[in-house]
């Protein structure tokens, strides 16, 4: 029989159970936290690879939603960034924040965390640990387990140099020691409040909400062999996409090895200035 490449999985199915990397060597960026510092500790990153063409992504994206609101009450910050992939644009729906570079991403998680299968939706937590989006326990037991280490520090100056390009510029220390393998600093932008009447395909004549939803992503910077308090800066131009609202949007930049292992992140508000 011919292995699926792509699935769209619900509630209870048999295949959906949580996994987690095991803990490996190329851990590439180290602190040693006391009790308290571990409290005080950074966000947790939750990355959700979602579909409009998916049926059963709907119950995810909505549970997604009730996280960001802080419905289930939890001790632990979170970052949210849901990538919306296009696997199944084929299916009668072209999702309009579907990418292929969202679907490259969660490729290399399925490489990274020995997977058979892609599949929709998708929760991965910290790069280290995944599960189906739409098991509430699950999701909830990998975001309590997750590790945590202080933030990063950077401040940011954003210019709109043109009504289509964003120009951002970071400032800062990781908080954390980087060995001689290497992190990347990653930056994104997401987008919340997203409403969508869907036409055709799986969610056909549905409204479709959707919040957190990764509109660009870019490499700031790449470093290695540097001290936690070592300041490092960089710029990045987004380009802008039709109807970009500053209100609805927040900037993300988290830290990851070559491996995809998120190690910190820090979640920047863009300014009431961008949004007139």
């Amino acid at each position: 029989m011919v292995r699926r490449l792509f699935s769209c999985f619900g509630k209870g199915t048999a295949t959906a159970t949580a996994t987690a990397a095991a803990t490996s060597s190329d851990d590439n960026a180290t602190t040693d936290l006391t009790p308290e510092e571990q409290r005080r500790a950074g966000p947790v990153v939750v990355e959700l690879f979602s579909s409009q063409g998916c049926a059963t992504s709907t119950e995810a994206e909505g549970l997604f939603s009730r996280l960001g609101r802080g419905d289930y009450n939890l001790d632990v910050p979170l970052v949210l960034l849901a990538y919306h992939v296009d696997y199944w644009d084929y299916m009668g729906w072209k999702d309009p924040f579907g990418s292929s570079q969202w679907t490259v991403r969660q490729k290399a998680y399925v490489e990274a965390l020995n997977l058979d299968t892609m599949f929709t939706p998708q929760i991965v937590v910290q790069g280290r640990a995944q599960c189906v989006a739409n098991e509430p326990e699950e999701l909830l037991s990998s975001i309590a387990s997750a590790p945590r280490v202080p933030a990063p520090s950077f401040q940011a100056t954003f210019e709109k140099t043109t009504g289509e390009s964003l120009q951002v510029s970071l400032t800062g220390t990781l908080r954390t020691k980087v060995d001689n393998q290497g992190v990347n600093v990653m930056v994104a932008i997401y987008e919340c409040g997203l409403v969508t009447n869907c036409a055709q395909g799986a969610n056909k004549d549905r409204v479709l909400a959707n919040d957190y939803v990764v509109r660009r992503l870019e490499k700031l910077c790449s470093v290695k062999d540097i001290a936690a308090k070592k300041s490092i800066s960089g710029t990045i131009d987004f380009s802008l996409w039709e109807g970009f609202n500053a209100a609805k949007c927040g900037v993300v930049v988290f830290v990851e090895s070559p491996s995809h292992h998120i190690f910190s992140s820090q979640k920047i508000q863009l300014p009431n200035s961008l949004c007139v």
